[in-house]
């Protein structure tokens, strides 16, 4: 399968970060709200320093926003699913880009990847119950003439190490 790739963005080289850039983001990995004050203090630099360098990771594209962490639970959405989703042989760039906008903007989904391998797609989608994976799965994937496949498997815990952003 063939990427899809963005001519018009530069392909960025790896950004050289030095041991007060990697305790700054061992920190924010954990706590993106953390005060100046407190994020200084957790990596052993003036808060002037932790200001200065918390910038320059911005500035340099590494620290790209700060997200919320929401409990889909207390939102009555508490079961969460993955779906595997293969697209048809055909006008593949054309199906890929229509399959992605019109999926990724699903109230349901919380996370798409666009993957080589067996499958072209992995939803993670959170909902309320069986029924409602049954509902996304049939009403949203399935019916897209696109979709050849899909495979649902429910997730029962998960661990997140970081949040990483867009490729796009």
């Amino acid at each position: 399968m063939t990427p899809v790739v963005d001519s018009t963005k530069d392909i960025h080289e790896p950004v050289v970060l030095d041991e007060i850039d990697r305790r700054l983001l061992e920190v924010l990995k954990s706590d993106g709200r953390i005060s100046n004050a407190a994020l200084a203090e957790a990596a052993g630099i003036a808060p002037s320093t932790a200001h200065v360098r918390l910038r320059s990771l911005q500035d340099r594209g590494v620290v790209t926003g700060f997200l919320t962490s929401i409990d889909q639970r207390s939102l009555g959405l508490g079961l969460q699913a993955i779906v595997g989703v293969t697209l048809r042989p055909g006008a593949r760039q054309e199906s890929i880009v229509r399959f992605s906008e019109e999926v990724r903007n699903l109230p349901q989904v919380l996370q798409v990847f666009f993957l080589g391998g067996t499958d072209d797609f992995i939803v993670h989608i959170a909902v309320a119950d069986s029924s409602a994976i049954r509902e996304f799965v049939v009403e949203h994937l399935s019916a897209q003439p696109s979709v050849a496949s899909t495979r649902t498997s429910v997730v029962f815990d998960y661990h997140r190490n970081g949040v990483a952003a867009s490729f796009q």
